[in-house]
Parts: C-alpha cells; structure tokens; sequence
C-alpha cells in the first residue's frame, strides 16, 4: 500500500487551508525554523531524518601548549561529511569550544535538538589525558580551549560524554577522538552483514554509540608529510576505501577496522587506534547502499536502480522543505525522482502540493494531482490535495467530491473535515452541512476555534 504524506506534509496543508493573514507569518516562521526533535512523528523514509555532525577542533590553547594543524585538519573533517550529505555540520574552533560553550553543546542544544531517528557524529581534536575515578578505574577527558591538561573541574570527562550519550535521543552516536586517550567502559561490538542487502531496516533500527580514538593512552600520534596521520587515514576510509567488501554500505565498524590496520601499518606499530562500543549492538551507517552513485550523478539503470534514486531525491525534497530552503530546488528534485520513475506516486503528491501553496501553479497542480490519484489510489492525501486545488479554481462541486473520496480512504481523516466544513461555509453556502462537517471534525479531536463557533451557534441554547 503506498505511504501517506509525512505529518509535515499534513501539517502543511492544513496550515494553508486554515490560515489567513494573521497565521500566515506563523506558517514562514515554522517554515524558516527546523522541526524540533519532538516534533519527528513516524518512522523517516530513509534510514534517518536527520543527520548531525559537530566538529571541535582546539590548536591555540590559553593555558595549554599549541597543536599545530589542528584547525585545518577539523575542517577538513568537517567538509567530508558535508559531501556525504548531512544536515548539519557545526564547528566548533579554538575560543568556541571553551569549557562552558562544550558542556552548553552537550547538556543542552544537543538534547534538545536531535531526534530518535537522527545520526550524530562528533569530532574532537586537541589535548586529552587519562586520570582515575574513584574506584581506581581509569577516566579519560577532554580539554577545552580554556582549560588545563590535568584540570578536571574544566574539562569534558568519558563520564559526561557516556552520559551525554544516554540522554541524547539519536539512533547512533559516533565519537572520531583525533587524540591518544582511554578510559571507557568497553562492551563486544556485534559485527553486522549488509552484504546484498537494499533496504537493512533490522539492523539499522537498533541502537549504537560508539567510539574510535586516534591512538591509545600516551602514544604520540604520527604525522605523514606534515598533517595528522589519523585524520588522512580517517578521511581515506569516509571516500568509500573503508567498505572493503564493495557493498556499497559504509559503516562504523568498517571504519574502525580500517583505521586500526592503516594506522598500525603507516606508524610502523607505534600508534594503536581503539574502536569500542560503548552502547547498543547497532552499527551507524556513513553511507547508504548505492547513495554514493546517485550523488555524484550518475544515471540509474535498472528498474529497481531508478525506484531507488527517485525515492531519494523523493527526501532530499522533503528535506528541502522541512528546512524552509530552496522551493525551486525541492521541485527540481521531485521532478528528477519522476524521471526516474514515472509511476512514484507519493512524489506527484508532494509535487501537486509544492504547486498549489508553496509555489503556485494552479493548472500544474492539477496536473500534478490527477498523477497522484492514478500512481497512488489508495492514498488519502491524493483527492483531498485534489480537493483543495478545485477549490482554489472555484471547482467548489469537484471539491467536495474529491474531499468526499478522501474520506472513504480514511474515515478519520479530521483536516478533511475541517476543509469541508469551510468549503460549505464560504463557498457553497450550506451552512447544514458545514456544521455537520464541523461537528465531526470536533469529534474527531479537532480543535479550530472557527468550528467550535460553528457548532456552538447552531446549538439551541439551554433554557
């Protein structure tokens, strides 16, 4: 059966529908803001919805000595994951990764922000030291910009890191730590298999944090031709050389895997990269089966290919604007999913959509309204956005009509009753029948202060 539109999407079009001029700057403010984290309803249609990466580099230290390259060497890590396609990438450098800003990031704006279906991924680059707690285990930490080597009342301890881990709603958690360092409570990682596999749902729903450092405790970490060793070895394995069974699945695991054996070789043994896992038996996918090759551009051939290159440009539009960026550039992107696959049903929805209220088009929403009913029947959202482009057209009888075929798909579908009820109200002049719209819609569990008017006048008032 073909999947409905996300909440987004309905919340979208219900706005519009409802909206006048008074919700209207509320509609571009939600549309400029991101969705928070508590606002990701449903499964995404990919494996997550958002992608996040936090880069923090320290080289000119206030009270420790300079690290010279450091800064350079995070952006380029940082600019790597930019061209795997995550969302947001923050950085972090020198007097912006202080003690206070680093503790902020990770008890506050990180928790708030990341959703359970969302990646995370955080490189840290500057000094680190390895203490003991009190039991006598030992304790790694972090040292922020303001901080001394040896302070720990400054500093980011594994225990704040392990803890951030726990309160951070993200499906995987991935640390790149470019520093020599350990200190954690090590649990087996579970190796996973995605050889041949398109769409790995089961191994990719559990949970992972994990952990891989540049070196063990007090090693010197090599350089090669002047730059960080771990980072060109780490940047090497994120271009693809780390999925070494051609898969085309990137992992964490093969990561680690691959950076422990080029680093163990390139340093001639001096330098031992650890990969733990500190959580869960999951493993965070860096790249998605053939994703790479649809990036770059590259023409799908066979059918199966095509269905997966226009599902992903099906959410890299959706992506688009749930951000509130580029309009043109979501409709660019749902118009290529057609192409490769003239009969994706959901992308003539969201295009019919995009047509009637983002960028209008009246006649090529139409257009766009009558695929969908054709590609996806069974689809509730394909007659009601039907419904509300006749509507706009002054079409007020093929409105209710569309709306009414919207209603044998769902039922329950409480927005159509709202939009029916208005219909009636200002258009078709049947106030019967938009109360009876209303009324339901209210049952329903709506709660517009239009239809409780509605409702509330023609009810005879109690003696």
């Amino acid at each position: 059966m073909p999947h409905t539109l996300k909440p987004v999407h309905l919340l979208l079009l219900v706005i519009f529908r409802q909206a006048r001029p008074v919700l209207f700057a509320c509609l571009v403010y939600w549309l400029v803001c991101p969705l928070p984290a508590s606002a990701q309803l449903g499964k995404p249609e990919g494996l997550y919805y958002k992608s996040w990466a936090v880069i923090i580099g320290v080289e000119n230290y206030l009270l420790a000595p300079k690290i010279p390259g450091a800064i350079e060497d995070a952006k380029a890590v940082a600019q790597s994951f930019r061209q795997l396609g995550f969302d947001e990438v923050i950085e972090l450098y020198d007097k912006d990764a202080s003690a206070r800003r680093l503790q902020q990031t990770l008890s506050d704006f990180l928790p708030r922000k990341v959703g359970r279906y969302d990646r995370l991924v955080l490189y840290f680059v500057g000094h680190a030291g390895v203490t003991q707690d009190l039991d006598g285990k030992e304790l790694g930490y972090l040292v922020p910009w303001d901080s001394q080597i040896g302070n720990l009342s400054k500093s980011v301890t594994f225990e704040q890191l392990k803890e951030f881990s726990r309160r951070s709603a993200s499906k995987h958690t991935l640390f790149f730590l470019n520093t020599a360092v350990r200190g954690w409570e090590v649990s087996t990682a579970q190796p996973l298999s995605l050889e041949g596999r398109l769409a790995p749902e089961d191994d990719t729903e559990r949970r992972a944090v994990q952990v891989l450092t540049a070196g063990d405790k007090g090693e010197r970490l090599s350089l090669e031709n002047g730059r960080s060793l771990f980072v060109q070895v780490l940047l090497e394995g994120l271009n693809g050389l780390a999925d070494r069974n051609k898969n085309g699945w990137l992992m964490a695991s093969e990561i680690g895997d691959y950076v422990k054996h080029q680093i163990q070789e390139r340093s001639k043994d001096v330098q031992h990269p650890l990969f733990v896992q500190l959580e869960g038996d999951g493993d965070t996918v860096l790249i998605e089966g053939q994703k790479a090759a649809f990036l770059s551009g590259a023409m799908p051939q066979s059918p199966a290919e095509r269905r997966r290159a226009a599902k992903m440009r099906y959410e890299q539009a959706f992506a688009l604007l749930q951000s509130g960026k580029s309009s043109e550039e979501a409709l660019a992107l749902l118009n290529r999913a057609l192409e490769y696959d003239s009969t994706f049903g959901e992308a003539y929805v969201l295009k019919s959509y995009v047509l009637l209220e983002v960028l209008p088009n009246l006649d090529s929403a139409l257009s766009a309204a009558k695929l969908a009913m054709q590609y996806a029947p069974e689809n509730p959202d394909s007659p009601y956005t039907l419904g509300l482009i006749y509507e706009k057209r002054g079409q007020y009888v093929e409105a209710e009509r569309a709306m009414r075929e919207a209603l044998k798909l769902n039922p329950n579908y409480v927005d159509v009753y709202f939009s029916l009820g208005t219909l009636y109200a200002d258009e078709m002049k049947d106030k019967t029948k938009s109360v009876e719209a209303f009324t339901r819609y209210l049952e329903l569990g709506g709660d517009h202060a239009r239809a409780r008017a509605a409702v509330a006048q023609s009810t005879p008032a109690k003696p």
